[in-house]
């Protein structure tokens, strides 16, 4: 069992540093830099793929914050619609982020004129490392208990041992990063022309954060707010596994359009 410890902030000098953003900061630089080695390695303009990278950070953070505060808080923000800005607060959605990611990603494709499919995949084989090292945060700062668990993996809360779901998505982030790192390291075309990072993303992401939801705590304050059984990300994260599976197979089949057909053997 993981002792309970909880660290929000740090002192540097004048001023305190939020250990959250720190690490949110920390992964974002970190998938960046990563994005952009792996774009000069394929060919594609490594200024294209940060400016694409930061385009899509930003709204992914709009994202964040719009979904957590209309699918999670509702009542509190449509009564005083400026605490949107009071982001302090904190209150931010991993899967809010991914779907602001995604329209940023289209309206940059709109402006430059790029390949979605090369640079969407550079970006997907980088987030799982980001998304790795942000969740750190959300663990130093125990913002998303658990269930009460007594496995290995669960943190000695002063109400009970509970799994933490921000320990438990970041082993996620780190344990997908490393499939992906192998992934890419197989030689040939694979599923396109690229390596099918963002289905294959969506895919494993949703089912996982769909399953891991059911072990939200529900007997805390603040518990995630439920619809129906189920959080606001279970409902996001369906639809992305769907679709993940959709745009898989799409990908599977511009993949096999493109095959070189062997020539025959003469008669």
């Amino acid at each position: 069992m993981i002792p309970y410890f909880r660290i929000t902030s740090f002192p540097l000098g004048p001023v305190h540093i939020q250990v959250w953003g720190l690490m949110v900061a920390t992964g974002m630089i970190a998938a960046i830099a990563l994005g952009c080695r792996e774009s000069k390695k394929r060919g594609l303009d490594p200024d294209a793929f940060f400016d694409f990278a930061s385009w899509i950070m930003a709204f992914a953070l709009i994202g964040a914050r719009l979904f957590h505060a209309f699918a999670y808080a509702p009542a509190i923000y449509l009564a005083n619609p400026i605490r949107l800005l009071y982001v302090w607060e904190g209150g931010m959605s991993s899967v809010g982020g991914f779907l602001g990611a995604v329209f940023g990603a289209w309206l940059f494709i709109r402006r430059r004129k790029v390949s979605f499919k090369a640079y969407s995949d550079v970006a997907c084989y980088a987030l799982p490392l980001g998304y790795g090292i942000g969740r750190i945060g959300c663990f130093l700062i125990h913002d998303h208990p658990g269930t009460l668990s007594h496995s290995l993996l669960a943190v000695n809360y002063p109400n009970g041992s509970r799994l933490d779901h921000g320990l438990l998505l970041s082993i996620v982030g780190f344990t997908m990063f490393g499939a992906f790192w192998l992934i890419n390291r197989q030689k040939g075309k694979g599923i396109s022309a690229e390596k099918g990072f963002l289905p294959l993303f969506m895919i494993s992401y949703g089912v996982i954060r769909f399953i891991l939801d059911f072990y939200r705590a529900t007997d805390v304050p603040g518990s995630d707010i439920r619809y129906a059984g189920l959080t606001p990300a279970q409902y996001a994260t369906a639809a992305m596994a769907i679709a993940g599976v959709v745009l898989l197979m799409k990908y599977r089949r511009s993949a096999k359009a493109t095959m070189p057909v062997p020539p025959s053997s003469p008669k």
